[in-house]
């Protein structure tokens, strides 16, 4: 009877506590499977999927933040009732495999769905000494 649910139903005339949100749904730990760009640094190919866990934990705060822990780094979002997420560039410290920690802007956007499936496409730009700017494009098929 919830507009704000994904399970909202405009014929119930009553409610049965089936409601569910995606703002719920997003919550929990996700096993990920990243598809990422790779990079090349003075002759060294860097693949960013080695770099990210098996897994990422999402909790919550109201009923629309996420904050995103990937392996100790948080990223916060939004989501909204239909399930969207949304990460604004924010900057982070990763480290993409070149043996310490960089400023990461990460921008992005995804979703979740009813069935606990979800996908994230991320973009991480940052800047390698002597190399100049770099950018990449990340696909996240996302599962619970």
């Amino acid at each position: 009877m919830d507009p704000n649910s994904m399970t909202y139903n405009p014929d119930a005339k009553k409610d049965d506590g089936s409601c569910l949100y995606a703002h719920d749904i997003a919550q929990g730990m996700w096993v990920i499977d990243p598809v990422c760009e790779e990079i090349s640094v003075l002759g060294q190919t860097i693949s960013i999927d080695e770099q990210l866990p098996d897994s990422i934990n999402i909790q919550g705060e109201g009923i629309s933040t996420l904050f995103i822990d990937i392996d100790g780094t948080v990223v916060s979002g939004e989501i909204d009732y239909l399930g969207n997420i949304t990460v604004e560039n924010q900057t982070v410290s990763l480290d993409l495999g070149l043996g310490l920690p960089i400023d990461v802007d990460v921008s992005g956007s995804g979703f979740v769905s009813l069935d606990s499936t979800g996908e994230m496409d991320l973009t991480y730009s940052f800047e390698i000494p002597l190399m100049g700017s770099q950018e990449i494009d990340c696909n996240i098929v996302l599962t619970k």
